[in-house]
């Protein structure tokens, strides 16, 4: 059975490695400032502790006041699984790093991400639309999409 690493525990270690990095931690997940996201996401992917090395999900919902993206990240040889959450509070330009570098397999996602949300992954080899057409007006996905 797959064990879901603590947000709370990994947040500590976080804490201890990258101080200022995290900026909630619950049981369910972390939230990771967008400052220190890319060294984070590259520690839990190569760590002895966890060694996340499968992403198996990149989602983003819209809060209004900021957008928020999500990943699932996973590890096969010890079974385990965490949620890591990131928060863009700018959205008129909303933007990210992009994992690409350190998970392939982010391409498509981020770039489903931009196409539906808005949100530009800076650092993506390929950012343009996934799904709609260039020169499509908005983003679908956003509540204050008309």
């Amino acid at each position: 059975m797959t064990v879901i690493l603590s947000g709370s525990e990994v947040a500590a270690q976080l804490t201890a490695r990258f101080p200022g990095s995290v900026s909630e931690a619950v049981p369910q997940y972390i939230v990771i400032n967008v400052d220190h996201f890319l060294p984070v996401m590259d520690y839990l992917k190569n760590s002895l502790e966890t060694g996340l090395e499968y992403l198996a999900d990149i989602t983003a919902t819209d809060y209004l006041d900021y957008f928020e993206v999500n990943y699932r990240l996973g590890a096969f040889e010890k079974n385990l699984s965490l949620t890591v959450k990131v928060r863009c509070t700018d959205r008129l330009k909303p933007e990210l790093p992009s994992v690409i570098s350190l998970w392939k397999g982010a391409d498509l996602m981020e770039r489903e991400i931009y196409d539906l949300m808005g949100i530009y992954f800076q650092g993506h080899p390929n950012m343009k639309r996934l799904f709609l057409w260039e020169g499509f007006p908005g983003y679908p996905l956003r509540k204050d999409y008309l």
